[in-house]
């Protein structure tokens, strides 16, 4: 489902993932984005798993998915514009809103103390890709 969902407001707090994958705020356990390429991204959150992340409050330079080693968290290959990367891409193209969930492990003054907090609806501006902070091709 794109947009809102009925009976949840900017600010809701939740407080772990399957509780947002229980109210379909951000319908995946682990994945930061949730979407596919032809219909556009759902949701997304920030929860401290790309280094190369940057929240601003109103505006969020994310990155996409794909290419980092899980054990370590560095980025070791390149992304790519493809499935959930792709889906925020269609978004933009469209002008299809993403929800957007902060999360406490997220190393930003705008992040919850604990848990997540659904932090209402965000418009994809812009995307690109560029070299990130561990040395590999990022989207943005």
């Amino acid at each position: 489902m794109i947009g809102e969902i009925p009976g949840i407001v900017a600010g809701a707090q939740f407080a772990n993932r399957k509780a947002l994958y229980d109210a379909g705020v951000h319908r995946a356990l682990q994945k930061g984005i949730v979407g596919a390429a032809p219909t556009g991204a759902e949701s997304i959150v920030l929860s401290g798993g790309y280094v190369d992340d940057e929240d601003n409050g109103d505006e969020i330079i994310y990155t996409g998915r794909g290419g980092r080693d899980v054990k370590t968290g560095r980025q070791i290959a390149d992304q790519h514009f493809l499935a959930e990367n792709k889906a925020l891409v269609t978004s933009r193209l469209e002008g299809l809103p993403v929800r957007v969930v902060r999360g406490a492990e997220h190393n930003s003054s705008y992040s919850p103390q604990i848990g997540y907090r659904f932090d209402g609806l965000f418009w994809v501006e812009d995307h690109w890709q560029e070299r990130g902070k561990d040395g590999f091709f990022v989207c943005r």
